[in-house]
């Protein structure tokens, strides 16, 4: 126990005091910068060790350290482990409907199009028809949803107000005191070339027919002729062609009496049969007009018997229809057929309601290059002003001028009176119902409601067809999955992604190209009758399977650059019928190498559309026969180191070229077609052998002979394909 002992005791000591200092000074949190004061005791500072400042560094350190290490130990051990938050990322929520297309499920879930195509992949939804505008119901949306790892929640349902019938309606029927007579609506019908035209021409003393192209009516044309006894008809003179049933129809609808035409030496004809069943069907009387009696070979008697098969009994034979003898070309008997047509609209006491709202038919529409869209409409209640609000169909108009049939501007047009009515602001189609309302504000209500209402329409048939398609592909979906649940998950899972693999390398919204042919058309015409007529003609294309018709544009009015335009877009070609094209157009056209295809009669322009169909298609290739040879014996040749069976053939029909196709035929059927190698006449190689002559032949396929085998040379020619559609005429 001497003084070392003494001064290591005292050394720890003081070591002690200075890991305690040290440690209150940590946890006081003392500022590093502020200075540390040790109070030591004094016998240390003078020690010998102490005044050793390595020593004395190495030690503090020590001692330091291990109070620190011991005190953070702590410290952690009461503080505990450090908490990581345990923070779930929120799913996404998407507010749905029960019905929604892909383009706003898409927009809901603030994704592309692309993605819903992608979470509806392995579905049983049928991923090529869908479209943007495509509707998704419940089942599908939630799916989408699903697999896209989000939730969903329901949109708050909005009250949606039943919207009110704010649609025009015709007034009450009028007091039959108000009524006064007015002029019969007489509309001419018959078959094509019977004389119709000619006749209201000797009627109207004017060169109507002259001014028809290709001598065939090809517009309902409406006419007041006054007779020279006072009397005033309306004539409605609608065509005979087979392309205008529509026009027929729609004139036999707006008439009181059909005059119907019947060429004498002709008979009986197709659209006359038709002519007789429209005016049966809007129960309208008949007088029946023998044309052409003039010529040699007329019979009216004929016409009159054939006609009774089709339940028209003329007068002659116990019936109600009066049978007039004309000949439209000559004038003769054109005032008694008149006179009796005044006769039956008396017995028939046609009045009306001059009074009041306007009520009336557009007969037929056009676009003029002045006076923008035009309508030849008959007047049936009221009388018609300038200034009036008129509503027909989808359209409207503001009555700005007005002409009768000779193009002179009139200021009124009472009940049975034709009108060219100028003020539409979009054009009305044919047939449509002309009502008068009290301003233009409840016109464009009315053009809204009616918009409206179609569109409503239209998205309950585009559902039905869209459930009828998801119907259908779910039942081939539940066979795809009954021939399949024999297999466990994994292996139904492998075999439904190899079914499915080639939806994965194109999403639908890349489709390919059909490679189906396609003709896209351009369609405008003079008037809504006729491009009615011509689209009454292409819904009867039946031959898709060949080549598929695709009517991209359909309208009124001359051809313009939008149409070039359009038909460049489609890769296709502008039909124009009755129609002008500018020189300006027509340069563009050239220019982007555009065809424009101009006509007068709709039965060439079908003809002409035709031809374009069939150069669709691709040429077939017929086999011409040459000639015909007989094998008669067969050799084998040795040609260098390969042994060539060579046949011995006698040629029994035309000749045998060596650069000409071959074929082979045992028994009638064909065994191998190809070329020879060789042809030889004797030991001669030659280039054809004649009929009667020997010859031998190698082929150029591995092939044996049989004596009695043919062989038959042809020459192979391409045709035209002609399109199987027939549209009638």
């Amino acid at each position: 126990m001497s003084g070392k002992l003494l001064s290591k005791l005292k050394q720890l000591m003081w070591y002690t005091t200075a890991c305690r200092q040290l440690q209150a000074l940590y946890c006081e949190k003392i500022s590093k910068t502020s200075p540390a004061v040790l109070i030591l005791p004094s016998s240390c500072r003078k020690s010998p060790n102490f005044q050793n400042s390595s020593y004395t560094t190495n030690a503090f350190a020590s001692c330091a350290f291990n109070q620190t290490r011991t005190f953070s130990m702590k410290q952690t051990k009461n503080m505990g482990k450090p908490k990581i938050p345990n923070v779930k990322q929120a799913k996404f929520e998407v507010e749905i409907k029960q019905v929604m297309t892909v383009a706003e499920l898409a927009q809901a879930m603030n994704k592309d199009i692309d993605h819903v195509y992608e979470a509806l992949l392995h579905t049983s939804l049928d991923l090529d028809s869908l479209e943007p505008d495509s509707i998704l119901n419940e089942e599908w949306i939630k799916e989408a949803i699903k697999k896209s790892g989000m939730k969903y929640k329901w949109a708050k349902l909005t009250e949606s107000k039943v919207k009110e019938n704010k649609d025009a309606q015709k007034r009450p029927p009028a007091d039959p005191s108000q009524l006064v007579l007015r002029p019969p609506v007489v509309t001419i019908m018959g078959h094509v070339d019977h004389g119709k035209t000619t006749l209201l021409d000797s009627l109207r003393k004017t060169q109507v027919a002259a001014m028809e192209a290709g001598g065939i009516t090809q517009h309902i044309g409406a006419f007041l002729v006054q007779l020279p006894s006072g009397e005033k008809i309306t004539f409605l003179d609608t065509p005979g062609h087979a392309a205008f049933s529509a026009m027929r129809a729609r004139g036999a609808h707006v008439t009181d009496i059909v005059v119907l035409v019947v060429a004498a030496d002709d008979g009986v004809m197709k659209q006359t049969i038709e002519s007789i069943n429209h005016a049966k069907t809007a129960n309208v009387p008949i007088i029946l007009a023998i044309n052409k009696c003039d010529k040699h070979e007329a019979n009216p008697e004929r016409v009159k018997k054939e006609l009774l098969s089709y339940g028209v009994v003329c007068e002659e034979y116990g019936g109600d229809v009066q049978a007039v003898h004309i000949s439209a070309v000559k004038g003769e008997n054109i005032m008694a057929l008149a006179e009796a047509t005044v006769a039956l609209a008396e017995m028939l006491e046609l009045k009306a309601d001059p009074m009041g709202m306007v009520e009336g038919i557009v007969i037929e529409s056009r676009t003029d290059k002045g006076k923008g869209p035009i309508t030849t409409a008959i007047i049936q209640r009221g009388t018609l002003k300038k200034g009036c609000v008129l509503v027909a169909g989808k359209a409207w108009a503001k009555v700005r001028l007005m002409y009768d049939e000779n193009n002179k501007g009139i200021a009124q047009a009472g009940p049975s009176t034709p009108v060219e009515i100028v003020g539409w602001k979009n054009l009305p189609s044919a047939g449509d119902e002309i009502l008068e309302v009290e301003s233009e504000h409840r016109a464009r209500e009315v053009v809204e409601f009616r918009n409206y209402v179609e569109g409503q329409e239209k998205m309950q048939e585009d559902q039905q067809i869209i459930d009828a398609k998801q119907k259908e592909h779910r039942d081939v979906y539940k066979k795809e999955r009954e021939s399949l649940s024999h297999l466990t998950w994994r292996q139904r899972r492998a075999a439904m992604y190899k079914a499915n693999k080639h939806l994965l390398a194109c999403r639908p919204k890349e489709k390919a190209e059909k490679d189906q042919l396609t003709l896209p058309i351009v369609i405008k015409g003079d008037v809504d009758g006729s491009v009615e007529a011509i689209m009454d003609i292409l819904d009867t294309y039946d031959a898709d399977e060949e080549c598929e018709l695709d009517v991209v544009y359909v309208a009124v009015g001359d051809i313009s650059e939008n149409d070039v335009n359009l038909a460049e877009t489609f890769s296709g070609i502008v039909y124009g019928f009755n129609v002008d094209v500018s020189k300006a157009v027509q340069q563009i056209a050239a220019k982007k190498g555009i065809q424009i295809k101009l006509h007068k009669v709709i039965y060439k322009l079908i003809d002409d559309l035709k031809e374009e169909l069939c150069n669709k298609l691709p040429p077939t290739v017929e086999e011409n026969e040459i000639g015909k040879a007989s094998v008669l014996a067969i050799f084998n040749v040795t040609v260098g180191k390969k042994k060539v069976q060579v046949a011995g053939c006698r040629v029994q029909k035309g000749h045998l070229e060596r650069k000409m196709k071959f074929k082979l035929l045992r028994s009638g059927d064909e065994i191998w077609k190809g070329s020879l190698t060789t042809l030889k006449h004797h030991k001669d190689d030659v280039q054809s052998v004649k009929t009667g002559m020997d010859c031998g032949v190698s082929l150029d396929g591995d092939i044996d002979f049989e004596p009695g085998d043919e062989l038959v040379c042809f020459k192979e020619v391409e045709k035209q394909q002609v399109i199987s559609w027939d549209p009638g005429f």
